[in-house]
């Protein structure tokens, strides 16, 4: 008597895979029940089409196998139509550039814990009112917000920093000061893309709190020049611009710009930073809205007595 042939499989338990030691797993299966024995019928192994039609049909009907008498079923229209290449400005990471990132976030970590910084890590998702009190209601355009069905406008971290504040002042007298900690994490600002910058970025953050002197700002410039020599770039390679905030603020009260719009001032130099201050008066006069005008031959840090320059 002949019998149909079947191909015994053993149902696998928990799955963890993860994209290296310092980022949380991608997927997680858990199974509470013990490994169960169940029978896939040959025709359906020679068919991937007809094995998803089976399992459609098993969870159907309680998770009890019907299949064997279901035709394969055919791929939507709409399934067909999905594009499937990643939203504009993101991308994918496949193994050989996984392997790339991997070792390149490996170094980020390894020079951080030289220097005695220790990780932590934010919600990507964050109150959207926590980034636009650092930059203004200007960065609302930049950032994929929305709104939740708590009716509580959120959005998708653009940067780190303000989450650092966030988490510093929810501690409060819980920590000792002074704070070294790092962070690498992934950022979103929807803004216009041009060449090296997406809409998707990551952001390697290391962040020194309660040191008043310039120690921090020069201990923070020698971990970088020590990242760098650990991939291999060279002074041929890049080179170092100090900026300071203290600076750019005396410069914009010589020239009467009130202190309420420091922030967007600093918007425009950032967008236009390969500029010099100088050639940037023109976008600031037609931005800012002052009595005056900025006379491009006088916005310029040069013509200050700094001890920060």
């Amino acid at each position: 008597m002949n019998r149909s042939r079947r191909t015994q499989t053993t149902a696998m338990p928990a799955i963890h895979s993860s994209l290296s030691f310092y980022m949380k797993p991608l997927f997680l299966s858990n199974s509470s029940l013990f490994p169960r024995k169940f029978t896939v019928p040959k025709e359906y192994l020679l068919n991937p089409r007809s094995l998803c039609a089976l399992s459609s049909a098993s969870n159907q009907n309680g998770g009890r196998s019907g299949a064997r008498s279901l035709s394969p079923s055919p791929v939507s229209d709409d399934l067909q139509k999905i594009d499937v290449n990643p939203p504009k400005g993101t991308r994918d990471f496949p193994p050989e550039d996984m392997r790339l990132r991997n070792w390149l976030f490996h170094n980020f970590q390894e020079v951080s814990r030289l220097f005695g910084f220790e990780e932590v890590d934010f919600p990507v998702l964050e109150s959207e009112a926590l980034f636009i009190r650092k930059a203004g209601e200007e960065i609302r355009d930049q950032l994929y917000c929305f709104e939740d069905r708590g009716n509580r406008r959120v959005a998708l971290r653009p940067e780190l920093t303000p989450s650092l504040a966030r988490l510093v002042i929810q501690k409060g007298k819980s920590v000792s000061l002074p704070l070294k900690w790092f962070a690498v994490g992934q950022c979103w600002r929807y803004e216009r893309m041009t060449r090296g910058r997406r809409r998707e970025h990551y952001q390697w953050n290391m962040d020194i709190i309660g040191v008043p002197a310039v120690t921090a700002e020069a201990e923070l410039i020698s971990s970088i020049i020590t990242f760098f020599k650990r991939i291999g770039i060279t002074a041929s390679d890049v080179g170092f611009r100090i900026s300071s905030r203290k600076v750019l603020q005396e410069v914009l009260r010589c020239h009467s710009i009130p202190e309420h719009l420091f922030g967007k001032v600093c918007i425009i130099i950032d967008k236009h930073t390969q500029s010099g201050l100088v050639v940037i008066c023109p976008y600031i006069n037609a931005s800012v809205k002052i009595s005056h005008r900025i006379e491009n031959t006088t916005l310029s840090p040069s013509c200050l007595e700094s001890p920060f320059l």
